[in-house]
């Protein structure tokens, strides 16, 4: 049984993605020990609120050198918060610096007349290469849930994995090798979730 260490560095409940994860097969250490993320099969990097504090609990958890590490390795699966930390720099909290795996930022939704931020509810998601193993048995524009106020935009747009349009389209997910990350949330999204999730399992690199 595929074992991934889904990271806790003090961002939020992570029950539903343990409980999801575990739906779908697969066997959850909740955990903030290196030593266990080492050894896991596959890793889920979640994360809600505000990037300075996310990348501080990365950081007080020891965990940030460990999460750049693994995205090198071993399958990852990083999801809204934790995929924007993925990039260079957010313009939340006045700016702050991120992982910097890959090259680019995170900024705010623009005000839209008509458009609420945060970004929050269902939306349909456009797979950029439905090909790709994550997609598998999910349907072009499958609607996944979001709550977000700021989106990932990669210098890279090769890294882009599917889109989505709020005002403006804007990346949902990226991959790179054995990574994939999603802003959404796919513990959340019902069935369409749980097949992605299920995907990641499954997953083989």
């Amino acid at each position: 049984m595929t074992r991934i260490a889904l990271l806790d560095y003090g961002m939020g409940n992570l029950h539903s993605a343990a409980k999801a994860l575990e739906h779908v097969g697969a066997t959850v250490d909740v955990t903030n020990d290196p030593k266990l993320i080492a050894q896991a099969d596959k890793i889920v990097f979640p994360g809600v609120g505000a990037m300075r504090d996310c990348m501080q609990g990365m950081h007080e958890a020891g965990i940030d050198e460990v999460v750049r590490q693994a995205v090198f390795n071993k399958p990852v699966l990083a999801i809204c918060v934790g995929m924007q930390a993925l990039m260079q720099h957010s313009e939340e909290n006045g700016g702050a610096d991120a992982l910097g795996i890959f090259e680019g930022v995170v900024k705010r939704f623009p005000e839209v007349e008509g458009l609420k931020v945060p970004h929050m509810g269902w939306n349909q998601v456009h797979q950029v290469d439905p090909s790709h193993p994550m997609w598998n048995n999910i349907e072009q524009d499958a609607r996944f849930y979001f709550v977000h106020s700021f989106y990932v935009e990669p210098k890279d747009s090769t890294i882009v994995a599917a889109t989505c349009d709020y005002g403006l389209q804007f990346c949902t997910a990226l991959h790179k090798d054995n990574l994939f990350a999603t802003q959404f949330h796919p513990e959340k999204s019902h069935t369409a979730g749980l097949q992605l999730l299920k995907n990641f399992v499954d997953w083989k690199i």
